[in-house]
């Protein structure tokens, strides 16, 4: 039954002739296709535009080199946050200061992998002297077979990136060592003076109150070893080499890192420690004058137990 109050679908007004159909123009599929093509080319265009912007924002900000980086910083918020008070330093400085700067920089990097290191732009165990040039190789994962650690030394361009890293052209002269399969780590800012050089080995403040020498070495992949300022009343105690940060005898520091203690050993008057080293051998640390007398493999000046339940100085 037709009734005479309804209103006419827009079929029946196209069949018959009449008036204006009451439930809208009729559906063109063809021009709402178009509309909808054209919104998302519009949307496509202004994603392209604001990466565009962004990219160049990073660049601006960070440079060109860091971006290759973003892979691996989009998942290491540590590696974020080393980068920003790396860059920003001028900002930060002014904001805590030098010394929370400094004693910052030294956390971060002792929290940070080796990735997050090679990021920032300094040397590193294949180049000392410019920054990493394999961000494409080095930012990706290591692969390391079952029931065995990272390689304790590495030489880039590797997955999971160098084993070692320098700073030659900063203030704060970086010098950060990993060891172990990066389950340890030395981090030294020698800041361009033995009394300002700050160390910390795995996180930890070591050596504070010492004037320590610039660089320091891992032996055995547990005891980072490090030269230090040696008695004043040594007899042949004077003036260093040429190119030597400290006096001419000297005293060496040991950390062992797997017990977290520091021991100090002070050459007595009979002992020339220009260069002293340690050689671990049958539990025993073995501590030669020299690394030349040590490799010369010739009776050492002292004989330590390594395991002593405190950690001295002597």
């Amino acid at each position: 039954m037709k009734w005479p109050w309804r209103a006419k679908t827009n079929a029946e007004a196209r069949s018959d002739g009449s008036a204006e159909a009451v439930d809208g123009p009729a559906f063109d599929a063809e021009s709402i296709g178009k509309r909808i093509q054209a919104r998302l080319d519009a949307d496509a265009r202004a994603a392209a535009a604001a990466e565009r912007a962004g990219y160049e924002r990073m660049v601006e900000h960070w440079g060109s080199r860091v971006v290759e980086w973003r892979g691996w910083l989009a998942r290491s918020p540590v590696g974020v946050d080393l980068l920003h008070w790396w860059y920003d330093e001028a900002e930060l400085t002014a904001l805590v200061g030098e010394e929370r700067y400094v004693a910052r920089l030294g956390e971060l990097l002792s929290q940070a992998a080796a990735r997050d290191v090679a990021a920032m732009g300094i040397g590193c165990t294949r180049r000392v002297d410019r920054a990493c040039r394999f961000a494409g190789t080095c930012s990706q994962d290591p692969v390391v077979p079952p029931d065995e650690k990272l390689a304790s030394y590495r030489h880039g361009g590797i997955p999971g990136a160098c084993s070692s890293f320098t700073d030659c052209s900063s203030p704060h002269e970086i010098d950060v060592t990993f060891a172990d399969g990066d389950d340890h780590r030395s981090v030294l800012l020698f800041r361009d003076h033995p009394g300002k050089a700050r160390l910390w080995v795995d996180g930890v403040r070591v050596g504070e109150g010492e004037w320590l020498d610039k660089g320091g070495i891992w032996v055995e992949d547990r005891y980072f070893t490090i030269q230090i300022d040696g008695p004043k009343d040594h007899p042949e105690q004077g003036l260093g080499d040429m190119g030597r940060q400290l006096h001419n005898i000297v005293s060496l520091l040991i950390h062992d890192a797997e017990r977290g203690t520091t021991r100090i050993l002070v050459p007595e008057a009979t002992e020339s420690w220009t260069d002293p080293a340690l050689e671990v051998r049958d539990g025993t640390g073995r501590v030669y004058p020299t690394r030349e007398a040590r490799a010369a493999g010739g009776t050492p000046d002292r004989i330590i137990p390594l395991d002593e339940p405190e950690a001295q100085a002597g």
